[in-house]
């Protein structure tokens, strides 16, 4: 598996890179990126082959879209893939640098969560706008799950499939973007989603891994019947399969629980055995899958963006992942790199 590999979204015709660019940690996430900073890690990127670029308004208060596009503006469009996502409008005000969550020395923005037809409508064209294109690949409806909504759920989700989504078809049908869908991190409601309307293409974060692969009974044939490509966040597990089982490894933004340590123990000392790191099979492993059009790996400098790029490169044996099968480790009918 190279960086640079290509795969053909067969609906829209969309040739992503293997690996992404995702774009929340040049939106100042759990620490502080200068502009310069940001130019660098995305010229890198490009370097290694990565030619699709996602982003999105809550990266940051609109700091990463805004960042990202500056950094693109000298690329020929037609020479990659750019995606972002609606379901926030970012709305300048007057104040001093805030803090977001994890996201931390923002430009003051009024941040509202929004998925009406007005609301991304008006989403798009601030992303746009921040990021000097006239056209995106793709729009994701952002975060419409409970984790990030709590009881309210079920009503932005209502609000996004019966007034936002059609704002999305509208789009699509104008040119303005080639592929719609969702962008969440929970299967059950990505699955709900795809059966309620038309969608192009998903990007589900840290629901697919070594670790997790739940969707291979549900998500994934469904999109397979249905043509519908995934793009793969997470493929680390918000890090405890890049860092091990180290003391304060994080999986899926909390610390690690005492089984997940065990299991990530166990399929660190396999890696071993057969001299390969765990990051290298966690990174191709999210990729194996027919339906995965990508995986977006956010990079928080160029060391990182560096080991990414080797990490995809590195060669797994075949024996290896037989290995990880022996061990129950990993399911029978999830596919690996061949």
């Amino acid at each position: 598996m190279k960086t640079s590999d290509v795969r053909t979204h067969r609906r829209t015709g969309l040739q992503f890179s293997a690996i992404g660019y995702g774009g929340a940690p040049i939106g100042n996430f759990n620490g502080t990126v200068t502009d310069d900073e940001a130019r660098r890690h995305v010229d890198q990127s490009w370097g290694h082959g990565v030619r699709y670029f996602d982003t999105a308004p809550g990266y940051g208060n609109g700091l990463s879209e805004y960042r990202l596009g500056h950094a693109l503006r000298r690329r020929d469009r037609t020479d990659f893939l750019l995606s972002t996502k609606v379901g926030r409008t970012v709305t300048p005000r007057r104040g001093a640098a805030t803090s977001n969550g994890q996201y931390v020395e923002l430009p003051s923005m009024a941040v509202d969560f929004d998925y009406s037809y007005d609301g991304v409508m008006r989403a798009v064209e601030q992303s746009m706008q921040r990021m000097l294109v006239d056209h995106l690949d793709a729009l994701f409806v952002h975060d419409c799950d409970r984790y990030t909504h709590g009881s309210s759920q079920p009503e932005y989700f209502r609000q996004a499939v019966v007034s936002g989504f059609p704002a999305l078809e509208s789009l699509r049908d104008q040119g303005v973007v080639t592929a719609i869908g969702f962008g969440v991190n929970e299967t059950d409601v990505m699955i709900d989603a795809v059966k309620a309307v038309d969608v192009d293409l998903c990007l589900l974060a840290g629901r697919y891994t070594l670790l997790e692969q739940e969707p291979l009974d549900t998500l994934f044939p469904l999109c397979e019947e249905r043509g519908v490509g995934i793009v793969l966040g997470g493929a680390y597990n918000s890090g405890i399969l890049a860092k091990g089982p180290v003391r304060d490894a994080r999986f899926d933004y909390a610390a690690a629980p005492t089984n997940v340590m065990s299991k990530v123990v166990a399929l660190q000392d396999v890696c071993a055995s057969f001299d390969v790191e765990l990051p290298a099979v966690a990174l191709q492993f999210a990729y194996a899958h027919p339906v995965v059009t990508s995986v977006c790996v956010g990079s928080r400098n160029e060391q990182q963006q560096q080991r990414n790029a080797e990490l995809a490169a590195t060669d797994v044996p075949q024996d290896l992942w037989q290995a990880l099968r022996d061990a129950n480790l990993l399911r029978d009918d999830a596919p690996t790199p061949v």
